[in-house]
């Protein structure tokens, strides 16, 4: 008898007063906690308390606009807006918890690779090694790009193009500019590091131009870990390439499952292993002792979306209005350098839809993954049939009204079901990578490790 799949578990989260669609006025939101430190601490406590493998958090530093402004409905209801930075809080949880990790979206557009790369090595290291890194070309960019002064934009493509320059680099940083004995903190000798074995790195191309030894010492994982959440045919390639987790907001069992065949393919032309990927699912659970309490649970959490609330967060990722299109207009017809995903992902799941259609969808699904309610038992099979029919290896929750009661009664009520299985339990290893993969550091098919640094930082003298 094959052993069950041991399901990985996440929980998605953003800092902000409501978790995508505005719901921070129910008395299960979280309006009035969001930034409140010890909100997030007690979260991060009572994930790793019942066993779950990180916390992922979305991120950007834009928001949602139509025409170059700011709509009213974005400030007034909260449509993720305002926002605070989650990678400043990372220390503090996870020196809260034991094992849960932390994974913390940073963009390839605004950012430099060398900062980028010295902020997740010390988080790896204030971490013990529990740190991951979605790698995201930027969303709301249009925004973005106003905020820090870029003048030159570039191509969906091309983004993806510039990321794996950057990508590349931080490599090169955490990967070759130490040895792995290079640090020997030798007192007797008066030598903190030898100086034989720091390498040089050097990087000059078309998007980065970056020289020098790189600052943080190896770190328990040395990389963190790698998600992309891409699911366009270019994002795809790159996390093939690249990722070490996708995140997919799965809809339907024959769609994810076609998107897990994809990209382990690629990944195998790669020259990787198709289980160098871990992919996981964004779900969004609605459970209750019975299926009417979870059924009028589901019906109050939709009842608190708006259809024009929805139109300007479909803008805010896709740069799209579209509520000023033809709703007989195709959404294979549709074309946006922003998000690429998004409408690919409504393409694939009916090439005759139209613009009419997607906004009805998109008010109770957004940006989600599948959608379950029902009771523990109903729930725990679905869960269970979505992993077995499609190889998906995780979900990540995402919340109903916005603070932790559906991850509690997800906690107390379907834990319990998928543990009795065998399907859950307690993280292996002390590591994010052990969760996901079950080792500390990069697979030996990634391709970071063919990469070099350039040039020796000292040469002995004889």
């Amino acid at each position: 008898m094959n052993e069950k799949k041991r399901i990985r578990l996440g929980v998605f989260e953003m800092m902000n007063p409501s978790n995508g669609m505005p719901t921070w006025t129910h008395p299960e939101g979280r309006g009035d906690d969001w930034d409140r430190l010890d909100y997030w601490v007690e979260l991060a406590q009572e994930l790793d308390a019942a066993g779950f493998d990180f916390l992922f958090f979305a991120d950007t530093y834009g928001y949602a606009t139509l025409g170059g402004r700011m709509p009213e409905e974005v400030a007034a209801h909260g449509i993720q807006f305002p926002a605070l930075d989650p990678m400043l809080a990372i220390t503090a949880l996870a020196r809260a918890t034991e094992n849960l990790g932390f994974v913390v979206t940073s963009p390839t557009t605004v950012e430099r690779p060398y900062a980028t790369a010295r902020r997740f090595a010390s988080l790896d290291r204030f971490t013990q090694g529990r740190i991951g890194w979605n790698v995201v070309t930027g969303s709301s960019q249009a925004t973005t790009d106003e905020l820090f002064g870029v003048t030159e934009t570039l191509s969906h493509d091309g983004k993806y193009d510039a990321a794996d320059s950057f990508l590349d680099t931080c490599l090169k940083y955490w990967e070759h500019s130490w040895d792995d004995d290079a640090e020997v903190r030798d007192r007797a000798r008066r030598v903190y590091a030898d100086p034989a074995k720091l390498h040089r790195v050097e990087v000059d191309d078309a998007y980065q131009r970056s020289q020098g030894i790189f600052a943080v010492p190896p770190t328990p994982q040395r990389t963190p870990v790698l998600f992309q959440a891409g699911t366009s045919d270019r994002g795809r390639a790159y996390a093939a390439r690249n990722a070490e987790a996708v995140f997919i907001q799965g809809q339907t069992i024959e769609s994810a499952a076609a998107h897990v065949r994809d990209i382990r393919d690629q990944a195998v032309r790669n020259g990787r292993r198709a289980e160098d990927i871990a992919v996981v699912t964004g779900m969004t659970v609605t459970v209750a002792p019975t299926r009417a309490e979870a059924e009028a649970l589901r019906a109050e959490y939709e009842e608190l979306l708006g259809r024009d609330d929805a139109a300007v967060m479909f803008a805010g990722i896709t740069g799209l209005d579209l509520t000023g299109l033809d709703p007989e207009t195709r959404v294979v017809d549709l074309t946006t350098d922003l998000g690429q995903t998004l409408i690919q992902r409504y393409a694939r799941q009916d090439p005759e839809m139209r613009v009419g259609d997607i906004l009805d969808q998109f008010r109770t699904k957004a940006i989600r993954g599948f959608q379950v309610t029902g009771t523990p038992e109903e729930v725990a099979d679905e869960i269970e049939a979505i992993i077995d029919g499609s190889g998906i290896d995780g979900i990540m929750l995402e919340p109903t009204f916005g603070g932790p009661a559906a991850y509690r009664a997800f906690i107390d009520l379907v834990v319990p079901v998928l543990a009795g299985r065998g399907r859950v339990g307690a993280p292996e290893g002390s590591t994010l990578r052990e969760h996901i993969s079950g080792t500390p550091r990069l697979a030996a098919t990634h391709r970071a490790h063919r990469l070099t640094a350039s040039a020796p930082a000292h040469t002995p003298v004889d």
